[in-house]
């Protein structure tokens, strides 16, 4: 078809001519556009006329239903037409397309199951992925499979990844080495100040004080930035009644109907002041016409997913500078503007140059079910800019068998195939299709669209309270919600239409089983399954409750707040998991070394039922014993003298050359006491129990065979001294081996005693018959020969009784008080 030339003039028009040429000779190209250069709504149109796209569609992925809805319109007026003619979109509860639409503007998450369900992608000439630099998790999926059906089905298929801020070398590379346009955007000059932030204080009342400030230096509609919905609302709650009667507020955020979305971004009435309270969900694509201020929080709230509890908490952080800079942009959208901006200048250098692809910091289980459904679990098989993190990838595929989703060989079942085939997030699919089989399939369906689009059926982390409000809201959006559910109840083979909001519990409990939660101590406070802590208000009428299941939680403390759940009995528990429910003996150590024991029942960390019992399993005692002797260390075992000296002469020699000999210092012990202890602690009940001969049979299993003999030969215990004496020798002190003996008692020694096969020389402390030390040598010849005269001279005197000859070497050695005499 021929479009007809553009009302408007914008500056992507100069380079739509190079787009097309581009894809005519090559199937991939990237587009590098600033804001407000039209890319969005121009380069589809421009494609329309391009050759090779016959009567093929051209599909414009947008991350955002209110941006896929925008875009549409605005094309759909370029070409004078409603609607849902040439130009359609398609998002989740809300379909404009016809036989005549020939350009879909459709979010990334229906492109997923557009090519799931049709990887020929059948009438499809081109796809472009505009705001691809948002690194979202349905974006990166999208890109890759489009790739793979274009490499192995449809060489004649075009992509084209559209941004301001992309990485175009970095994309270029992953789509072929593919040309990159470039086009520089229509924004006007945008003044920045800076107000500065009171960390002290909340963000609402500083960004209230902003928009008064605004209205009263500036002139035209205000668009502010604001972490999330909570942050909205108690933001206008500030501005109530303080607002010049010219002034309307309106929110934007994700959570609002598609009517109110679009309220937010029309045009202001001549003479009225627009005030638009919104999230990053206004940060890209989106003109609101009429803005030329803007005001920045400088925050966002983004999901970060923890592996190890299987958790997405939802964390409000600082954005990075790229987002500032397209926040600010919005102000110069249509003409000059200002941006004020609630931080310090100096702090813009300190923030994050980029957010992190959603790919690092999300739950993988979807793309993991979505990769299985396309027939492979290596992600490496397909071509993402950011591979997925081993460790969530592993969670990932660890939760989609324990949903029954894959086998053991990682193949898809016929359950995860059904899973699948529903537009929902793992959990939430498994949790209809069981309650569909349980009959109880529309208080599932409902349970899972109000978790999967907020919005409706009031606050309250009651989902019973919400799931009654769904029942008889009469907004659009709870219609919507409601009309969704029910084709969700239909693609899984469900028929019955009654919603048992009392059943929430239970049926929450199979989308989130390691999150059911046990009340512990102080009302409100409760621990789930995963081990994680969590809390709901003291005053909430759930606080009381024993057992709850929780779907949300905010919050990186350890007591996250509860923001979704519902209360669920012990009797559900214990039948929905019977098959993981152990019992297992629970072994704890008193201050005396003594042992108390419950026999316990036990779901994950939720503890069911607990006795005390007198016969605790034996390896529940070894466990409980073995887990205090690690938390005191190996160095306060009962150790006796020559257990210790036989591990300082081991470790000496480990020291020196005899590698194979068994690490026994106190560290390799304590993290080694499962291992060389625990075999020997059969019977024994109590810390006492454990006493040297126990010790010296578990340090014995340590030792080779030939270690004895190697110790005598090369590491002696004791000294044998001329007189007979054995002198314990000291294989921990600082110089090396040691002894202390009577000098008298080396008497007619000429040659210095030594371990090691004689390398290593004994250091002796000599002592005086009171045993004090008068000397420390390594080299007794050289004593005898130097300074014995000296101590001779100075210990005649004082201990005349002893034998202190001119010749040591020719001495007779002696323990006694005199020589014997001779006759």
């Amino acid at each position: 078809m021929k479009t007809k030339p553009f009302s408007t003039p914008l500056p992507i028009d100069a380079v739509l001519g190079k787009v097309t040429d581009a894809l005519t000779k090559s199937p991939n190209a990237v587009l590098v556009a600033e804001p407000g250069a039209g890319k969005t709504t121009r380069v589809p149109l421009a494609l329309l006329d391009a050759p090779w796209r016959g009567d093929g569609r051209i599909l414009v992925l947008e991350p955002r239903r209110l941006a896929a809805r925008a875009a549409a319109r605005r094309m759909a007026s370029e070409l004078s037409e409603k609607v849902g003619e040439t130009v359609g979109y398609r998002v989740r509860m809300d379909t404009k397309v016809s036989a005549k639409t020939r350009i879909e503007v459709i979010t990334e998450g229906v492109f997923t199951r557009m090519i799931l369900n049709d990887p020929e992608l059948s009438g499809v000439s081109a796809i472009l992925f505009d705001e691809f630099h948002e690194r979202s998790l349905d974006g990166d999926l999208g890109l890759a499979l489009a790739l793979d059906v274009q490499g192995a089905l449809r060489d004649d298929l075009r992509l084209l990844p559209m941004s301001a801020t992309i990485d175009a070398a970095s994309v270029a590379r992953l789509l072929g080495n593919c040309p990159v346009i470039e086009s520089k955007g229509r924004c006007f000059p945008v003044e920045t100040r800076y107000l500065g932030r009171k960390a002290q204080e909340r963000i609402e009342p500083q960004v209230a004080h902003a928009v008064r400030k605004a209205l009263a230096e500036e002139t035209g509609s205000i668009l502010v930035f604001l972490p999330g919905q909570g942050e909205i609302n108690r933001t206008a709650s500030f501005l109530a009644d303080k607002l010049p009667q010219n002034c309307i507020l309106t929110p934007l955020y994700g959570a609002l109907d598609g009517k109110a979305q679009d309220l937010a971004i029309r045009p202001a009435q001549a003479g009225v002041r627009k005030i638009v309270l919104a999230t990053a969900i206004a940060q890209t694509s989106l003109t609101i016409e009429g803005v030329r201020v803007v005001i920045d929080s400088g925050m966002a709230r983004v999901p970060k997913y923890e592996p190890q509890t299987g958790l997405t908490r939802l964390e409000t952080i600082r954005v990075s500078r790229a987002s500032a800079d397209q926040r600010r942009g919005r102000a110069g959208r249509t003409e000059p503007g200002v941006c004020y901006r609630i931080w310090d200048e100096a702090q813009t250098t300190a923030l994050p140059a980029n957010e992190a692809p959603e790919i690092l910091e999300a739950d993988l289980s979807a793309l993991a079910l979505d990769l299985a459904s396309w027939g492979t679990l290596d992600p490496g098989q397909l071509a993402f800019l950011d591979p997925p993190p081993i460790g969530a990838w592993a969670e990932a595929l660890s939760l989609l068998k324990a949903l029954h989703a894959l086998d053991g060989s990682g193949q898809l079942t016929k359950q995860g195939k059904a899973l699948a085939r529903l537009p929902l997030a793992p959990r939430l699919a498994h949790m209809v299709i069981q309650g569909v089989e349980d009959g109880n399939g529309l208080t599932a369906a409902y349970l899972a669209a109000l978790l999967s689009e907020p919005g409706v059926g009031g606050r309250d982390p009651d989902l019973r309270d919400r799931l009654r409000r769904l029942r008889h809201e009469n907004s659009p959006k709870a219609r919507e919600i409601r009309s969704m559910a029910h084709r969700w109840l239909k693609l899984c083979g469900g028929s019955d239409r009654t919603v048992e909001q009392e059943d929430a519990g239970q049926l929450l409990a199979h989308a989130y089983p390691d999150r059911i939660a046990q009340a512990r101590g102080q009302r409100g406070r409760f621990r789930l399954a995963n081990g994680r802590g969590a809390e709901l208000p003291e005053d909430n009428a759930l606080a009381a409750a024993d057992f709850l299941v929780v779907a949300e939680i905010q919050g990186r403390a350890a007591n996250g707040r509860i923001i979704q759940c519902a209360p669920i009995s012990r009797e559900e528990i214990e039948s929905l998991f019977a098959s993981d429910i152990i019992e297992e003996d629970d072994v704890r150590l008193e201050k005396d070394g003594s042992i108390r024991a419950r026999r316990v029942r036990r779901y994950l960390n939720i503890e069911l039922e607990a006795r005390q019992t007198i016969n605790p399993d034996p390896a529940a005692v070894e466990k409980a014993l073995i887990q205090e002797l690690m938390r005191r260390g190996a160095a306060r075992l009962d150790w006796s003298k020559d257990q210790l000296r036989l591990r300082k002469r081991i470790g000496y020699l480990r020291d020196n050359g005899q590698a194979n000999l068994p690490d026994l210092s106190d560290t390799a012990l304590t993290n080694s006491l499962p291992d060389w202890l625990g075999p020997f602690l059969a019977g024994r009940m109590t810390l006492n129990a454990i006493d040297t001969a126990c010790l010296g049979d578990a340090l014995g299993s340590l030792l080779p065979h030939d270690t004895s003999s190697r110790l005598d030969r090369l590491a002696p215990s004791h000294f044998t001294a001329p007189t007979g004496s054995k002198v314990p020798i000291d294989y921990g002190a600082e110089a090396g081996p040691a002894i202390s003996i009577r000098v008298q008692e080396l008497f007619g020694l000429s040659q210095h005693p030594a371990v090691c096969d004689g390398r290593i020389p004994l250091t002796l402390e000599l002592l005086s018959p009171a045993q004090r030390p008068i000397q420390i040598t390594r080299d007794l010849p050289g004593f005898w020969a130097g300074s014995w005269a000296d101590v001779k001279a100075d210990m005649k005197g004082r201990y005349p009784r002893h034998p202190w000859p001119d010749d040591p070497t020719v001495a007779e050695a002696t323990r006694r008080v005199k020589p014997r005499k001779t006759t």
